[in-house]
């Protein structure tokens, strides 16, 4: 699994949002120039998200985007699932593949199935929110 530009991007895009709460929009221009993003490679970005209602945006003068939910009720799972084609460690286990017909004596199905949950665990139990906290503590995360 290797997380994309666009995906760390659109992490980033969530996360701006979340660290400048405010009930007015904001313009894609300001989240650009703050992320240091090019504003033509974010306007696909957050039409991804718009399109999975995790932003809304207003078109026209005081337009822009902003979250729709709280900081606490967004998980990085979540905002990676829009963006990623899959969020497997390989590609036997994503969705809509075939199931392989090795499955049955393979060895390592187990593993990779193990690794799928830490992964997709971790992922979504990391919210917008725990991102925001200055804590460096925060995620000294054990198994």
């Amino acid at each position: 699994m290797l997380i994309s530009t666009k995906g760390r991007y659109a992490l980033r895009v969530m996360v701006d949002l979340a660290e400048h709460p405010t009930d007015a929009f904001v313009p894609l221009k300001v989240i650009a120039e703050r992320q240091e993003i090019s504003e033509k490679y974010l306007e696909s970005i957050i039409k991804l998200l718009v399109k999975a209602k995790l932003l809304t945006g207003l078109r026209g003068k005081g337009g822009g985007y902003k979250l729709t939910k709280s900081p606490e009720q967004y998980t990085v799972g979540s905002i990676l699932r829009q963006t990623e084609e899959t969020l497997a460690p390989v590609a036997c286990l994503e969705q809509g593949e075939c199931v392989c017909p090795r499955a049955a004596g393979c060895r390592t199905l187990s593993l990779w199935k193990g690794l799928d949950k830490v992964i997709s665990d971790y992922l979504d139990d990391v919210t917008l929110a725990d991102l925001i906290q200055t804590d460096a503590d925060a995620f000294n995360y054990v198994i």
